[in-house]
């Protein structure tokens, strides 16, 4: 048997693709080829990380603030959050290199086993799945201001139907959203990714000129909490704001070169961005309004053209932000799918492209219905932040405690290193479950209490 080697562009993280020849009932040749593997390099990923992040969280960041005690207050339990949310995405990259996983369940199941996959897929539809919803809310809320600003009077008298919220929701979804929903790997959004980002930093940029600038003295702004549990009413929103995770494992898997040293230039850079973006406008936005903040910060505001043009690049943004969700909603909900059903690989990667269409056309046309009837983002924030909760402390603290046992199991040694890994993933269980609990319970009551409202915006007729 001979073995030939052609070189095509080869690199140390190139894959090698065997060729084989049979001849006469048995393999004659062998020839190894280098393949060049294209992916994100780490800047690019960058913006991946922070589209995914950054979204319909800092709307509501400001009003988070005030129900959190205060400035002060809820940064430093941001502060404390941010060590625990880095931590879970470095444990998911390393826990996903143990056998080259491209998703959040498979990570989950590399580690963890089959029931633990089973159950983070479950919860990862269903949070993808409202976060889906709340992005087409945002696109509609932020439509309406639109023509509210350049076409008040003729959009108050007539009420056009291709001026109302539902019309604006489904006609620029299906052709702005849809399109980017099918491509099978998660890197074909980098660019768009890019353009959302641009459109938040800008709206980080207005909030804060705006500050500076003379305005309307703020309404009573709180300095502490009114009782030591609302601290943890920004809890929800951090989680739900910071929360990439479900995402961070696909966008890594198309990272090039795959490595925890380049994905960690990757993480460091895109936290900045978003801990600079998030306290940034929460702070200078709350203490412009203070108690008359609203859920949305930009309906605080009076309508000019600089609070417009951010309007329209927070839809577009919310653009190119519901794709990647829906690119992670859709693996979880096939990893169940295909589950259930008991198909083979053979099988599943056959019909992959046809399962990929189809859930991807009744995912987009549910959420876009369900968006319609729901009026605004505050409750579906905080029952998003409580599953958020799970993908971000329990399931990487499962991941973080299960390997860990099995090193120890496999060398028969504690050391002090893993001793402390151990006890920082019960941390990690320990609070993502008491989070969970509790910002479900309180969503719950002030659904029950009446807690979907209206803002009282100036966006009116």
């Amino acid at each position: 048997m001979s073995f030939h080697e052609g070189d095509i562009n080869s690199t140390n993280d190139e894959r090698k693709r065997l060729l084989s020849v049979q001849a006469e009932g048995e393999y004659d040749e062998v020839i190894i080829v280098h393949q060049k593997k294209t992916g994100s390099s780490w800047y690019s990923s960058v913006f991946l990380v922070v589209n995914a992040a950054l979204g319909a969280g800092l709307l509501n960041f400001p009003e988070a603030y005030h129900e959190a005690g205060g400035v002060i207050v809820a940064i430093v339990v941001q502060a404390i959050f941010l060590v625990f949310i880095v931590a879970a995405i470095m444990i998911l990259a390393y826990c996903s290199d143990m056998k080259g996983a491209a998703t959040y369940q498979d990570v989950v199941s590399t580690v963890c086993g089959k029931n633990a996959q089973r159950a983070s897929a479950m919860f990862l539809t269903t949070y993808c799945f409202g976060t889906c919803i709340t992005f087409l809310i945002i696109i509609g809320d932020q439509w309406e201001e639109f023509f509210l600003f350049v076409a008040k009077d003729f959009y108050c008298q007539h009420h056009p139907w291709y001026m109302n919220r539902a019309s604006t929701i489904v006609i620029t979804s299906f052709l702005l959203i849809l399109p980017l929903c099918f491509p099978k790997r998660i890197d074909f959004l980098k660019y768009a990714s890019f353009v959302g980002v641009i459109g938040i930093l800008y709206v980080v940029a207005l909030v804060t000129i705006k500050y500076f600038l003379p305005h309307d003295p703020p309404g009573p702004i709180k300095t502490k909490p009114d009782a030591w549990m609302d601290v943890f009413h920004v809890v929800p929103t951090i989680c739900f704001a910071y929360q990439c995770h479900v995402s961070i494992i696909p966008i890594y898997s198309c990272m090039e070169p795959r490595n925890l040293k380049q994905f960690s230039k990757t993480v460091s850079v895109a936290m900045f961005l978003c801990v600079a973006t998030y306290t940034g406008t929460a702070a200078f936005g709350y203490l412009t309004f203070g108690d008359l903040i609203t859920t949305d910060i930009l309906l605080s505001y009076d309508p000019d053209p600089a609070v417009i043009i951010a309007v329209i690049l927070i839809a577009v943004k919310t653009y190119t932000t519901y794709p990647i969700l829906l690119f992670c909603g859709r693996a979880a909900f096939e990893c169940l799918w295909t589950d259930l059903r008991g198909l083979s690989p053979e099988v599943i990667v056959s019909q992959e492209g046809r399962r990929r269409k189809i859930t991807t056309v009744i995912w987009f046309i549910a959420t876009l219905a369900l968006a319609v009837f729901i009026p605004n983002i505050g409750i579906v924030i905080e029952i998003l932040g409580a599953f958020a909760a799970v993908f971000i402390f329990i399931f990487p603290g499962m991941c973080m405690l299960v390997a860990t046992l099995a090193q120890v199991q496999n060398t028969g040694q504690w050391t002090g290193r893993r001793k402390f890994f151990v006890a920082f993933s019960c941390c990690f269980i320990t609070l993502g479950t008491f989070i969970f609990g509790l910002t479900l319970a309180q969503s719950i009551m002030n659904f029950t209490n009446g807690g979907i409202k209206a803002d009282k915006s100036k966006y009116t007729c």
